[in-house]
């Protein structure tokens, strides 16, 4: 993964995690896992359990520990109120920003400067 890539997760990461969790509760290898599945190749797992513990710090998600049939117990993160609305949050900042960048991405955007040019 480019430096430039690892820069812009760094800033979708946590709205990315969310939007995982919205589907359903999740322990911090099955979030990584579905990352990966999705083409999140090259993030690493200790990353993903340094998010989690700063999206619980912040109350964004409810957690329970719940029996493993190897080790200690996992901790399960169900996305909360507060985190449905960070995530609407992230949601709309990311619709606002794609739109911007597409438009300045886009050859055919036309804006009409010649009004007062008279």
């Amino acid at each position: 993964m480019g430096r430039q890539m690892t820069e812009m997760l760094k800033g979708t990461l946590e709205g990315i995690v969310l939007a995982l969790l919205s589907g359903s509760p999740a322990y911090g290898y099955e979030i990584t896992t579905q990352l990966r599945e999705r083409g999140f190749t090259e993030i690493a797992e200790g990353t993903i359990y340094a998010l989690l513990v700063r999206i619980e710090q912040k109350g964004l998600v409810d957690v329970e520990k719940v029996p493993s049939e190897k080790g200690p117990p996992r901790k399960v993160f169900t996305l909360n109120a507060q985190g449905a609305q960070e995530l609407a949050e992230f949601w709309s900042t990311w619709a606002f920003l794609a739109e911007r960048i597409d438009q300045l991405r886009s050859p055919d955007i036309t804006h009409d400067d010649s009004e007062g040019e008279n």
